[in-house]
């Protein structure tokens, strides 16, 4: 029985040195690429240019 006992507490003592390795984590960036369509901008500003025009100007 005394060496049962030994043995249980020589495991557990052995047990805590373990140690455990995992990789590190490694966070990258992330690269976004926004293409505008420029001449479809432009369109539209000419196409409702007028109307803003009528809008801003001033009432005389």
């Amino acid at each position: 029985m005394k060496r049962l006992i030994v043995l249980l507490c020589l495991g557990s003592a052995l047990g805590g040195c373990l140690s455990v390795k995992t990789q590190p984590i490694e966070v990258k960036p992330i690269h976004i690429t926004v293409d505008v369509n420029v001449k479809v901008d432009k369109a539209l500003d000419d196409f409702f240019g007028d109307i803003d025009k009528k809008i801003v100007a001033p009432k005389s």
